[in-house]
């Protein structure tokens, strides 16, 4: 029989359509139909044949496709017109577009309620490489100084005084104007615990601090430095080696450059400073972290969705628990650690130390991290993971089987499994979507909800709720918690310098981790640990080299003239409160009386009798204790 070949037009394909509607798997049929339109349209070598029932249809141009049974149409096509043949073409490759609902053994599968039992997964045990919690002797006391000094270390502390004095003398030398002091690294201590108070006194401007206006007025900043020192330290400040610098500045726009270079020293050293002190516990979190800037330069980020849109971000990954900042990286560019699986598979995978953490660990994330590719890799590396999933995921079921309607009832929920990966749909005000390797898809677990019933009246109803939601909700949060604890007091000061931004960041990381190390200790000696706030201003005594204890009350008012005891009356007639030098900020020289305590304090006044220098402000007076406890001169 000869075969008549024309084109496919659009009219044939919707009549084909409509025929095809009432025939069995009809959605192949459909997509047949447009494939052969399309192809038509595309490809002028292509010819639709019109055959009968006992020859093959022949696609010109395109691969062969395996031919189903032919379906007549008992409608007879009038004469005149013409007609696709019914004949059903299904193209072997676009089989695998299916394979999202299947199990692994390959049977289909759809949705399933709660009324179907879900299989108990099978888990690994929870061996972390050391005990949870800090990693120092718990049974010590600490004070606030030596549980800050894990993170900023004396050897760091060196490091950056010796960087600092080094760019100093190279812009003093370059013709800057300003006198330069080599900084030492008490000195260096003592600016630190002003960057840390001004955290917690905020001005509007750093001169406000040393303003003698009847608003300010601040009598502890100009007691520990002057200002015009601790603008100069401000502006030299300077993390990494000079020449060093200088080198890679050299190579800008090659792959050797980099970027972070001027803030590695304190950078790894706090990074591995957070991860020596303390082993996470079983939930972790991981998320991302702005840090405000508006500097110009490639490392600054935009993200809509965060409180500060403009900035630098951080992943960081912190236990749930606690809030404590385990391990974070600075995000370079998209350029920087591209493996070709995605950022949020890379930055995960970069935050987790497997051989520190050890196995069993659950991690949970938001649905930017969360992938069936990287849920499969981390249960592989012994690491369970749970977090919220987007639809249009690679790997996220596409079956409509008994799938979530729109209109359904609140505390509906739909799961399917996928092997080791649990899907989850849940109605709440909107539908959530879950994926989870350690999670049962419902244990009957239910939640309060807040509803209103047919009269308009509100009341409270337990809805199901399945426990990878509840668990999310749980334990998401630990880097929520870290932002919180660093906002509180954040020391961030606006700078012109992107690595200074990141150096006011990291004294907050290392404030914040050591404050959590205290809340662990007093609660393992079943003591009332100290409020942040209570926490950062003893740092801040202690980084000034201030006594924290109080001054005891005089046993009657001080009077003028009355600084001496009694018993050295007659030989202190000439110890007089006075000055190294007409500037205070100069000819400093250490209390003898704080000294003695094992206190650092450096004071520009000194007893004109005795010949000690000895602290005379209104927050201390050494110089009346020196003398009262029979120490003056004889």
């Amino acid at each position: 029989m000869t075969s008549k070949r024309l084109f496919v037009g659009a009219e044939a394909v919707l009549e084909e359509l409509d025929r095809l509607s009432d025939v069995e798997d009809s959605d192949e049929s459909y997509d047949s139909v447009f494939e052969a339109a399309f192809a038509a349209r595309e490809d002028p070598d292509f010819d639709a044949v019109i055959s009968s029932d006992d020859e093959e249809p022949v696609l010109s141009g395109r691969k062969r496709c395996r031919p189903l049974p032919v379906t007549h149409d008992p409608t007879p096509t009038p004469l005149g017109e013409t007609s696709v043949s019914t004949t059903r073409v299904r193209c072997r490759q676009s089989r695998g577009k299916s394979q999202a609902g299947r199990h692994d053994d390959g049977e289909t599968n759809g949705w399933h309620d709660v009324t179907e039992e879900d299989v108990d997964p099978d888990l690994p045990n929870f061996t972390p490489k050391r005990p949870p919690g800090p990693q120092i002797l718990m049974s010590s006391t600490y004070s606030t100084i030596q549980l800050f000094q894990l993170f900023f270390t004396t050897s760091v502390i060196d490091t950056i005084v010796r960087n600092t004095n080094k760019y100093a003398s190279k812009m003093s030398a370059a013709g800057k104007k300003f006198q330069w002091v080599p900084l030492t690294a008490q000195e260096f201590s003592s600016y630190l615990a002003l960057v840390i108070y001004m955290g917690l006194v905020n001005a509007k401007t750093i001169v406000d601090y040393w303003a003698k206006k009847t608003l300010y007025n601040f009598s502890f900043p100009r007691s520990v430095m002057s200002r015009p020192r601790f603008q100069a330290i401000s502006w030299n400040l300077h993390l990494c080696d000079v020449e060093k610098d200088e080198q890679n500045s050299r190579k800008k726009g090659t792959p050797d450059y980099d970027k972070l270079f001027k803030v590695k020293p304190l950078y790894t050293d706090i990074v591995q400073s957070c991860q020596t002190y303390f082993q996470p516990n079983k939930h972790l979190s991981v998320d991302e972290r702005m840090v405000a800037s508006k500097a110009r330069i490639g490392l600054k980020q935009y993200m809509k969705d965060k409180p500060t849109r403009w900035g630098y971000k951080l992943f960081v990954l912190a236990d749930s628990i606690s809030g404590y900042t385990w391990n974070f990286f600075v995000y370079e560019g998209k350029n920087s650690m591209a493996t070709g699986k995605g950022l949020s598979y890379d930055s995960v995978m970069t935050l987790m130390n497997f051989p520190l953490l050890g196995i069993g660990y659950h991690i949970f994330m938001d649905n930017f991290y969360t992938s069936p590719t990287l849920f499969l890799d981390l249960f592989e590396k012994k690491t369970l993971a749970c977090g919220t999933i987007r639809a249009n995921r690679v790997g996220f079921p596409k079956t409509k089987t008994n799938d979530l309607s729109k209109k359904a009832q609140r505390g509906t929920i739909r799961w399917l499994r996928q092997g080791k990966l649990l899907f989850v749909k849940w109605r709440d005000t909107r539908e959530v979507a879950m994926c989870s390797t350690i999670h049962k898809a419902y244990v009957g677990e239910t939640v309060n909800r807040r509803v209103k019933n047919a009269e308009g009246e509100w009341r409270i109803q337990q809805i199901p709720v399945p426990t990878a939601v509840k668990e999310y909700n749980k334990y998401m949060g630990g880097v929520d918690l870290s932002d919180a604890l660093i906002g509180y007091y954040n020391v961030l000061h606006k700078t012109r310098k992107w690595y200074k931004t990141l150096f006011f960041h990291f004294l907050d990381i290392a404030a914040v981790n050591s404050f959590i190390l205290h809340q662990e200790l007093s609660k393992s000696q079943k003591t009332k640990p100290m409020t942040q706030k209570t926490f950062r201003e003893t740092l801040v005594s202690e980084l000034a080299g201030i006594a924290t204890q109080p001054i005891p009350a005089p046993p009657e008012p001080f009077a003028a003239g009355a600084a001496c005891s009694s018993t050295t009356s007659s030989t202190t007639s000439h110890c007089i409160p006075q000055y190294f030098s007409t500037d205070a900020t100069n000819k400093r020289r250490q209390c003898v009386v704080c000294k003695r305590q094992g206190i650092i304090s450096k004071t520009p006044v000194f007893c004109s009798g005795c010949g000690v220098a000895l602290c005379f402000v209104s927050s201390r007076n050494c110089y009346k204790e020196w003398h009262q406890d029979g120490d003056g001169h004889t």
